[in-house]
């Protein structure tokens, strides 16, 4: 068979049929070859791209760093304020502390105010030890007298301010701040009336060379602070009150000269038809009107504020960011999201959003879900002025349109 090349012919044929298996399994390989050369020259170009990014972040931050180093050496308010945000951002504190905080600084004087929030009286353990009943075979709690724990209710509070004064000075190594005014507060609920409660425990005020020369690991907390000019609650387990030593200075704010919108206004005025400036004022009155302190603000280059309001009641205190909107259509959801970013900037305690017209749906969930935004459409500033001003206002031209469902 051989002879008559049947063999050859088989053998050419498995020959001709493997050169095939290879020639296909060469192609594939060439295939995924390429795939992986790709998908390697991609990943590669991503990595790069990654790299770059992270190197052009890294740049911008360090420069951001040094343009607010140099900020804070020159004593710039933003520059200090946030410098003192970081620190007391940074400051570690056992379950129950409250991280609350806000700053003010004077840079003509050196002078920073820092309000901080207090823990509450629970942070104080009920419980003075813990012991086993063998009888009963539990463990019960043995509890703490009231005025130890009213005691120690009261040095917790003492050396929380002490030590954020000390961190502060600590921190500021360039010597920017000069003196210090803290005050601390409680955020809680008045159980007659049901309502938010922000009393102050703590005030006091220490220069910088006086507060050196304490030696903190060996002082009483609270008679190291009637040493300094302090005023400390005297019933501070019960909430009782004392008026801050310093107030929150609105002045961080640019001002600007008030009107007397009110005065100039006929019957049944017309919001849309005053001038953004004389509505701006009006809002001003308004929330005078209503019970807080107010202080109006350049319309322009302040991140949006048009008003700034403060309730200086030593017990109902906050810092309330006001912005004022006199248009026919539906307040962007933009404005409102801006308007929370500037709260949270601020450290405020509310912002509130005014305008002749109406918000949308998505404004509104935003709202409720942040939590310290309120916002007043047409209808309610109608209802405002007739309560609080006995004024009656027309939100437009024409009534707002109705808001689609």
């Amino acid at each position: 068979m051989g002879a008559l090349g049947f063999g050859r012919k088989g053998y050419d044929a498995e020959v001709e049929a493997a050169r095939k298996q290879f020639d296909r399994a060469l192609r594939e390989h060439a295939r995924d070859e390429k795939k992986r050369v790709e998908k390697l020259q991609k990943a590669r170009a991503q990595h790069e791209k990654g790299n770059q990014e992270e190197a052009a972040r890294v740049e911008a931050w360090n420069a951001t760093l040094e343009g607010r180093h140099n900020a804070y050496q020159d004593r710039d308010v933003e520059a200090v304020e946030w410098f003192v945000d970081q620190v007391l951002a940074a400051s570690v504190y056992p379950h129950g502390f409250p991280k609350s905080h806000q700053v003010s600084f004077q840079a003509d004087t050196g002078d920073l105010l820092v309000e901080i929030d207090l823990p509450l009286e629970d942070v104080v353990p009920v419980a003075r030890a813990y012991r086993y009943v063998k009888t009963r075979d539990e463990i019960t709690a043995v509890p703490k007298p009231d005025k130890e724990r009213k005691e120690l209710y009261a040095s917790v509070l003492a050396q929380t301010a002490l030590r954020t004064v000390h961190e502060l000075f600590a921190a500021d190594t360039e010597g920017a701040v000069r003196s210090v005014a803290l005050n601390g507060h409680v955020a809680t609920i008045d159980r007659a009336t049901g309502r938010n409660v922000h009393p102050c425990l703590i005030t006091l005020q220490a220069d910088r060379a006086e507060f050196g020369e304490l030696v903190l690991t060996q002082v009483d907390p609270r008679a190291c602070l009637k040493r300094l000019r302090s005023l400390i609650s005297p019933n501070p387990y019960e909430l009782e009150p004392v008026r801050p030593l310093v107030t929150f200075d609105l002045s961080k704010f640019r001002l600007m000269d008030s009107l007397d919108v009110v005065a100039g206004l006929d019957s049944r005025p017309v919001l849309m038809d005053l001038t953004p400036t004389e509505f701006e004022h009006l809002i001003r009155q308004l929330f005078e009107a209503i019970g807080l302190d107010s202080v109006n603000t350049q319309p322009s280059k302040d991140e949006g504020v048009d008003a700034v309001a403060m309730n200086t009641d030593p017990v109902m205190k906050g810092l309330c960011i006001i912005q004022a909107k006199r248009t026919k259509n539906v307040v962007p959801f933009e404005t409102v999201s801006a308007l929370a970013g500037v709260v949270e900037h601020k450290r405020a305690a509310k912002g509130i959003l005014v305008t002749t017209s109406w918000f949308g749906r998505a404004s509104e969930a935003f709202a409720n879900e942040h939590g310290r935004l309120e916002l007043l459409d047409g209808a309610n500033l109608v209802h405002l002025f007739k309560e609080h001003m006995d004024l009656d206002v027309i939100p437009g031209p024409t009534p707002p349109k109705r808001r689609p469902r």
